[in-house]
Parts: C-alpha cells; structure tokens; sequence
C-alpha cells in the first residue's frame, strides 16, 4: 500500500507548482489550466482534456508502506 507523502503538480502552460496540503484542499495555478486535489489522503487532477501529460508534470511523492 502507498501513503502520500506529497500531492503537487507543475502546470506545463504557466509553470507553477501547486500543492495540496489536506482532504479537499483544491488548489488551481494562476492560469487556471491545472488542478491539485485530496492532500494526503486522494490524488486527483483537473485539466482541459486529455492526455494529462500534455497539460502537468506530477510531481507527488509517495511513500511503500509495508504491512
């Protein structure tokens, strides 16, 4: 199982990293391309259309947990 050590995102349009901090910390970067979402607990991602790679660089941090 993974755990969220990090949830950021590098918009490719303006450039920004914006990072979401806890659950239902919806963060856009200031050209309104990109979306951030979920803290630690969820990733989630807004963009105009697919693909995703086209539009951000993932730069969240995950952490194996082992059980």
């Amino acid at each position: 199982m993974n755990s969220i050590i990090k949830n950021a995102a590098k918009c490719k349009t303006c450039g920004e990293v914006i990072e979401s901090t806890y659950r239902h910390d919806f963060k856009t970067c200031s050209c309104g391309k990109v979306s951030v979402d979920g803290g630690k607990d969820y990733i989630r991602r807004g963009f105009p259309k697919q693909p995703p790679e086209d539009w951000f660089e993932e730069l969240s941090i995950f952490e194996d947990k082992q059980e």
